[in-house]
């Protein structure tokens, strides 16, 4: 065994010495050649040597083997070989694992992306690049690798479904990791992701186009000769030119139109670009592609990234670009951006206008407008409300409504073109967009917004629809707006204007105008077939329509509307204003996301305190008369107005301790029993002191109104809990207990008395109230009455149950021979034959019905 690693030793020494001449010669004859040959040699000695020792560390048999193998391959020396260096080898193993981390992020397999990233960590370091720096395919690696694991944690956060054990175990081994790794690569990180594309073509361009191997390197760049630099300028890496001249507008644009929706493009580079077309731009149709593209260029910086909304100062950008547009359209009207229009396909010249024409390009001025309002809108949805920033960003709708305006009177002009064939659907989008922007919005303000839009409109601009001048009155624009889309528009657009007005108009406390538009239109009964954005919106109009009706005085009809919005508990989710998440409900991210993009913005907001407070206000002054009626005359049925009324009722009569009031909704309850032991004074000054009253429009009319409503309630109250004790009562007693005039005492009586609700006559002559006598049941006649009712129902319950139960069963106890007798009279059970195969039974006793319940059914 000895002889065998000798022999092994020496060989080795031996093929290492020549191995080292023939480096040595190879040194000498390739002066010449740049450092990264000379690494690549001494790797492969490396390689060589690492071999080597690898087969002092085997058996002296196998060695043996190998040698005499090795030397029958040598002797074929025609035989092609495909030789790798080391740094190939290492690279390809490097790649190899980099494959294996692919393939376990598509099954979000974290234990062998674990395991795998450690084994990348060891590879890397024997890869010998020729500037010293890690592998580009390892910097992607490693970014694309934190992206993934920051996005697996964010939706762990969201997600009800958890990781099993060892998937989340690696989960967090690999956030250490990743973290503290990529500090050491953080340059290179960032700038893979500046720009992916760029960063990962300038390695392959030289691999694949490596330099000549004895030729020094020569920079990459493309000389033009004098001659043809006309029109034409230096070309960098990546094939980008550094200027741009007219004639090359319409290539460039090309090019970037074709690069849209592609991974890796760099969207500031294009916008960049298209600024300096726009800049040598002399022609309006070369002006009216460029504003076009880097708008929609400006609008795909938000898909497809991180941002949930497009940054302040490109929509700022954007719509300046947006104005110039509609100004270079109206100073050229032989020019129309239409949706119908077929792309321009000749970059080298521009289209001449025809003749007996216009000259159309394809776009779409609607939905910029359209577009513009969304991202305001949802830039807004993502503010925080109470900071300064949020009305700075509002001021910007002021620029915006004047862009919508000026796009409406553009889309007028061009609809009156008959052979233009521009849908009427357009115009009504437009139109709706400008509905939205007023329709919530006092008077005083949209008379504001409108004087602002029209003085930024050139003087020679006007609109068929509304004319300038014309529509001083805010009610009358609405209107008017809403009109020609009742006439032009048909379904979800004809039902948003509807609800637009109806919300104006109770918003302006134009109650009974609003309430039979609202039973008009129908749309209670076919709003759940619409969108759920038209659904919030139908949900705000019917909120604003109760709050009308309260401001008005009408209580039991503002109680009514108010009804099934805050009687659900779900007053945030019903009308846009928050995303409420209950505990047991299975809500996967995606439909959390799509509820957030719902909520309105906070100056749309109706204020919940103030509609909380509203409704239980009325439900108080509905609840309490009843709750003393149904108290004093036990054969009246009980019912119920409001379930959550009666619920934080109940809640503040069990407390044990009741302090002074903290919030709205102890005031109402404290004002409720006061209300209804007879103190209204108390009752008055409760309510009075709630501060939420001061956010209405005219706060001391409102107080004026509950009061008088507090006492002719009180009135109410004090009739239906006192009417058994009292014989005659006079008017003006009553009047004076609750400082009201006699007439209004004596209106409140007979409406009772007519609707049977005070067994009583008015004496008109004497001015007393007559009560009957003999109506009123005693105790227990009442409570004869109750245990009645209480049986009838558990007899009806009886019923039910037994039909569900014998049901399809009638024949159940029939035999073959008659029908089963019973153990009443005449021949029973046992006295009629038992054997099956006597002849027809008669008919005797009574026959089985189902016991006691079957007899109160025949009953």
């Amino acid at each position: 065994m000895s002889r065998f690693f000798t022999a092994g030793d020496s060989s080795s020494e031996s093929s290492s010495d020549e191995e080292q001449l023939y480096s040595d010669d190879e040194e000498q004859q390739q002066q010449g050649q740049d450092e990264e040959s000379s690494s690549e040699e001494e790797e492969e000695e490396e390689e060589e040597e690492e071999s080597s020792s690898e087969e002092e560390g085997a058996g002296g048999v196998s060695r043996f083997l190998r040698d005499a193998a090795s030397s029958d391959e040598s002797s074929d020396e025609d035989t092609p070989k495909v030789v790798k260096s080391a740094k190939s080898k290492r690279l390809e193993e490097l790649e190899s694992v980099i494959k294996l981390i692919d393939n376990a992020t598509k099954i979000n397999d974290w234990s062998s992306i674990s395991i795998e990233f450690d084994k990348l960590n060891r590879q890397v370091t024997k890869v010998d690049t020729s500037d010293h720096k890690a592998p580009k395919a390892y910097v992607k690696t490693v970014s694309d690798l934190e992206d993934f694991m920051n996005e697996t944690l964010a939706k762990q956060k969201v997600t009800p479904k958890k990781m099993n054990a060892t998937n989340a175990k690696g989960l967090n081994a690999m956030k250490q990791k990743v973290k503290k790794n990529n500090k050491d690569y953080a340059t290179e990180i960032e700038k893979y992701r500046e720009d992916k594309f760029e960063y990962m073509m300038s390695d392959e361009e030289e691999e694949v186009v490596p330099a000549p191997r004895r030729a020094p390197r020569t920079a990459t760049h493309v000389e033009i000769g004098e001659g043809d630099q006309e029109g034409f300028s230096t070309v960098g890496r990546g094939g980008r030119t550094l200027q741009y001249t007219p004639e090359s507008i319409l290539s460039h644009l090309r090019t970037i139109n074709e690069s849209r929706g592609k991974k890796n493009t760099d969207r500031q580079e294009q916008i960049k670009i298209m600024e300096r077309l726009l800049a040598v731009a002399n022609t309006p149709y070369h002006k009216m592609r460029v504003l076009l593209s880097v708008i929609s260029t400006r609008f795909d910086l938000t898909t497809g990234s991180t941002a949930t909304y497009m940054q302040p100062d490109q929509w700022k950008l954007a719509d300046n670009e947006f104005g110039v547009l509609l100004e270079t359209l109206e100073e050229n009207r032989d020019m129309v951006i239409v949706e119908n229009a077929e792309a321009w396909e000749d970059d080298e010249k521009q289209p001449t206008v025809p003749a007996d024409g216009k000259l159309k390009i394809p776009g779409s001025i609607v939905s910029i407008a359209e577009r513009l309002d969304d991202e305001l809108t949802r830039s807004l949805q993502q503010i925080d409300p109470h900071a300064a920033e949020y009305i700075e960003r509002l001021q910007d709708e002021q620029s915006l409504y004047n862009k919508i305006v000026r796009a409406q009177l553009y889309v007028e002009e061009i609809s009156a073109d008959t052979k233009l064939e521009i849908p009427q659907d357009a115009l009504n989008r437009i139109v709706m967009r400008r509905i939205e922007h007023i329709y919530f919005k006092p008077s005083q303000v949209v008379a504001i917004l409108e004087d602002q839009a029209w003085e930024s409109i050139p003087s020679s601009l006007n609109s068929n629809v509304t004319m300038r001048g014309k529509q001083e009155d805010t009610s009358a624009l609405i209107s008017v707006l809403c009109t020609y889309l009742f006439e032009k528009s048909t379904d979800i657009i004809r039902g948003r204007a509807f609800l637009c007005q109806v919300y104006f108009c109770a918003l302006h406390d134009q109650y009974y105008k609003a309430r039979d538009m609202l039973l008009m239109s129908h749309l209670q009964e076919t709003i759940s077939n619409f969108d759920v954005s038209t659904q919030i919106l139908f949900n705000r109009t019917l909120v604003q329509a109760g709050l009308c009706a309260f401001r008005a005085g009408l209580v039991y009809e503002s109680q009514n509307t108010l009804q099934e919005i805050c009687g659900s508990g779900r007053q945030k989710e019903l009308l846009a204003q928050g995303v409420m998440i209950q505990r047991f409900s299975q809500v996967s991210p995606e439909q959390e996301r799509l509820e957030r993009q719902r909520q309105l913005p906070f100056h749309m907001h109706i204020n919940l305190e103030l509609l909380e407070c509203v409704y239980l206000t009325c439900s108080m002054l509905l609840e309490i008369p009843l709750l003393a009626q149904t108290g004093s005359s036990p054969d009246i049925k009980k019912r119920i107005i409001s379930k959550t009324y009666r619920r934080h009722l109940e809640f503040h009569e069990r407390q044990i301790f009741t302090g002074p009031p903290e919030n709205t909704r102890d005031h109402i309850m404290q004002a409720s029993r006061a209300l209804a032991a007879g103190e209204w004074k108390k009752s008055v000054e409760l309510i009075s002191s709630i501060k939420i009253w001061d956010l209405m429009a005219q706060p001391e009319s409102i107080k004026a109104m509950l009061t008088s409503q507090i006492q002719e309630e009180g009135l109410r109250t004090y009739l239906f809990t006192y009417a058994p004790f009292y014989d005659t009562l006079a008017v003006n007693v009553l009047a004076s207990m609750f400082e009201l005039t006699e007439r209004k005492v004596a209106a409140v009586v007979s409406k009772m008395i007519a609707h049977e609700e005070l067994a009583a006559a008015l004496d008109q002559v004497n001015s007393a109230i007559i009560f009957r006598k003999g109506v009123e049941l005693s105790r227990l006649q009442s409570l004869a009455l109750s245990l009645s009712d209480k049986a009838s129902g558990l007899i009806e319950a009886n019923e039910k149950t037994l039909e569900q139960r014998t049901s399809g069963m009638e024949h159940r106890f029939e035999r073959q021979g008659g029908q089963r007798r019973g153990r009443g009279g005449g021949a029973g059970m046992r006295g009629g034959g038992r054997g099956r195969g006597g002849g027809e039974r008669t008919r005797g006793g009574q026959q089985f019905g189902g016991g006691a319940l079957g007899s109160a059914i025949k009953a």
